[in-house]
């Protein structure tokens, strides 16, 4: 196994993560107190399973869920 590690400056190797955890600080966990951690964990897996990948719409994907997504580029495989 080898680590990935940019020069300094080069935050690339992080920018997909911490998008990731911006997103669900500002669209779950600022807006929500938990008792436990198994309360947060629980509700995160919950958001991440229920929402994150199958409502949620993302600019990368030209504004498509993930599961849409998904379904889009199977289809066109399959019409190829």
């Amino acid at each position: 196994m080898l680590q990935s590690m940019s020069r300094t400056g080069d935050c690339w190797d992080n920018a997909v993560a911490e998008s990731f955890f911006a997103t669900l600080r500002v669209e779950l966990v600022d807006h929500e107190t938990y008792d436990t951690a198994w309360a947060a964990e629980r509700a995160i897996g919950d958001y991440i399973e229920s929402f994150y990948n199958v409502e949620r719409l993302h600019s990368h994907l030209d504004y498509v869920s993930p599961i849409e997504f998904e379904l889009k580029m199977h289809i066109a495989a399959i019409a190829a």
